[in-house]
């Protein structure tokens, strides 16, 4: 069985990342070794790979994917044309842009949306966070409490052919902060505390990822994180991050499916949990 573990091959999709922004790959690939699968790490924008020797392909932290989706997504379907991809590329392509919230059947934050061409016609709201739907990292994100402000941010992202989205910002964050819970081949492998992003007004980059804490989440952020993941099958991982709005019930800010940081040194085992549901996804 070990033998037959040891000839399976899987790609850990990266980028080009002169930072060193990517601190779970040593510690993932660790893990897929320890399973007995044979990884690599692999960019996904490498013209010399060869994505048909893989037994699996499994997008990590493809973090320059903003700027080239439309490329991106043409390589997420070439290589499910060769070989098995995770997560799969109609779910890369629905995920990558925002506007599936609204399609949702479940709470979200209240938003606005202005869509390319549209007036930025936005409500009285005490303080906005506008954004674009097609982000990472809270990129092109402002918040501000002048309407003014908000509603230029929002048509300058219009006028650049981007659906925009305005959301009041919910002052509990600062002190419940974000609940981030990771699944692993449809189980829940562990859930963190995530500071707020716009703390302070201003956007954090993805490094802050690492600003979090190991938190059990209570009964009803499970349930509406399992709602969530019931209307995209077929994943390998996934990031469902939840927020409560005034009245305490919790709401979905996002759901991560395409290169999500997987907090995996918060929790013991967590990466391998992650190895046991690729060697699952890829058998």
């Amino acid at each position: 069985m070990g033998a037959f573990f040891m000839s399976m091959a899987v790609a850990y999709v990266t980028y080009a990342d002169p930072e060193g922004l990517d601190d779970e790959k040593e510690p993932a690939l660790a893990a897929w070794a320890g399973a007995g699968i044979s990884g690599r790490a692999v960019r996904w924008d490498d013209p010399e790979a060869d994505w048909s020797v893989f037994d699996l392909v499994v997008v990590r932290s493809a973090w320059d994917y903003v700027d080239r989706r439309a490329e991106f997504l043409a390589w997420a379907r070439r290589v499910e044309s060769v070989t098995r991809l995770a997560n799969p590329a109609a779910v890369l392509e629905r995920n990558t842009d925002k506007t599936y919230l609204r399609d949702l059947p479940v709470p979200i934050i209240p938003t606005w949306w202005v869509a390319p061409g549209r007036a930025a016609d936005l409500p009285g709201l005490g303080e906005y966070v506008v954004k674009p739907a097609i982000s990472a990292g809270a990129r092109d994100t402002i918040r501000t409490t002048d309407r003014d402000k908000a509603a230029e941010h929002a048509a300058r992202l219009a006028a650049e052919g981007r659906t925009a989205m305005v959301q009041p910002y919910l002052d509990m964050v600062e002190a419940e902060g974000e609940t981030s819970l990771l699944y692993f081949g449809g189980r829940l492998s562990h859930a963190v505390r995530r500071n707020p992003m716009l703390a302070g007004g201003t956007a954090a980059p993805d490094a802050d990822n690492a600003r979090a804490e190991l938190r059990d989440p209570a009964p009803d952020q499970v349930a509406l994180a399992e709602r969530v993941l019931a209307e995209f099958p077929g994943l390998l991982y996934a990031r469902v991050d939840l927020v409560r709005l005034p009245d305490g019930s919790p709401a979905l800010i996002e759901v991560e499916l395409t290169e999500p940081y997987l907090f995996l040194r918060y929790a013991p085992g967590a990466a391998d949990a992650l190895a046991r549901a690729v060697l699952e996804h890829a058998s």
